[in-house]
């Protein structure tokens, strides 16, 4: 009897260690947020150092729902290799990485996937001179591709059942694709659509008119955070603030009207969501303005959207799937009630 008890008491120890993710933050003074190493519109250092990006708004807004304050968040780049072991081994806190939800990936690896921040799908782009237009005119080439991601398993899948031969070249990290991709040694880069909009917007390496971007996609890649398993609290502090974001676009809650919005709408659901009843905030361990703090300090989804790869970036990326779901979309936010 001892030994079982002994042993079930060891299979709880992760899920204790991982149980105290807010104190630790708290105590430490900021969040921790591996973002990549650098990714046009979803996660990248200006020139003065500031990061910037759909990934790096999530974790700004987190931070505001934990302190109050938006700028309470250090970034920490992080490849495809390290990405899963820098959160497994408590260096960061979350991980907004344009990581996609896999079943391996929510189930193996000790971690959690918090939510879907960016619909995305496998695509390829190619210079114009070879003259592909469609996935099947790339059949024999060879393709430059990331290790770690899951790309080459697509890939692989895609191309076995469709017929298509292709030679694979996989790479550690992202200058070293487009310098691979540049320099000829391979007819295609295969990537996130976003992820290959964000080289073309920010030249590979020539203008964007020497390029093709097939319009195909292989496959569904869900992008969104991730955490470590077994703190249920810190699941729930992640995954309702950016529940928060979407449903605050859904109810017109922006940046610049959230105040306006707490004193003045009659809305039940706006009400709780921005602490006005309810204690939404308490029943996480946080202040119940904890969803007023993220919008008026970093804006809701859609603000978040336009400004970093949409309309108002260079992307300029349709909203297309990543639309809310009154508008034909995918975003779909759970009840705040």
């Amino acid at each position: 009897m001892r030994k079982l008890l002994l042993l079930a008491a060891l299979l709880l120890l992760p899920q204790l260690a991982n149980a105290a993710t807010l104190d630790n933050v708290r105590q430490r003074g900021v969040l921790n947020c591996g973002v990549n190493v650098g990714l046009p519109g979803f996660s990248m250092a200006d020139s003065q150092g500031v990061w910037r990006g759909l990934d790096v708004d999530y974790c700004r807004a987190l931070a505001a729902a934990v302190f109050g304050d938006a700028t309470k968040v250090k970034f920490v780049p992080l490849t495809s290799q390290n990405r899963f072991t820098a959160l497994q081994s408590g260096e960061i806190d979350v991980l907004s990485r344009n990581t996609t939800h896999t079943f391996v990936r929510d189930v193996t690896l000790g971690l959690r996937m918090v939510g879907v921040l960016f619909y995305d799908g496998q695509g390829f782009v190619t210079r114009k001179s070879t003259g592909a237009t469609k996935v099947a005119d790339l059949n024999g080439g060879t393709i430059c591709m990331l290790s770690g991601s899951t790309h080459e398993l697509n890939i692989n899948d895609y191309f076995r059942a469709n017929n298509i031969t292709f030679k694979p070249v996989v790479l550690d990290v992202q200058d070293t694709l487009v310098a691979a991709f540049a320099s000829g040694r391979c007819d295609a880069i295969t990537q996130d659509a976003s992820n290959i909009a964000s080289m073309v917007a920010s030249g590979l390496p020539a203008p964007s008119d020497q390029y093709t971007v097939i319009a195909e996609r292989i496959s569904k890649e869900p992008l969104g955070p991730m955490i470590r398993r077994g703190d249920d609290q810190w699941l729930d502090i992640t995954r309702w603030t950016l529940m928060a974001l979407i449903e605050a676009e859904e109810y017109g809650i922006t940046a610049a009207n959230a105040e306006k919005m707490l004193a003045e709408s009659t809305s039940a659901t706006v009400q709780r969501l921005l602490g006005k009843t309810g204690d939404l905030g308490k029943a996480m361990g946080l202040d119940n303005a904890w969803a007023l703090n993220a919008i008026r300090q970093v804006g809701n989804y859609g603000e978040m959207y336009n400004r970093n790869v949409g309309p108002d970036s260079p992307m300029k990326l349709p909203r297309a799937q990543n639309e809310l779901w009154t508008k034909g979309g995918l975003h779909y936010p759970i009840p705040f009630r």
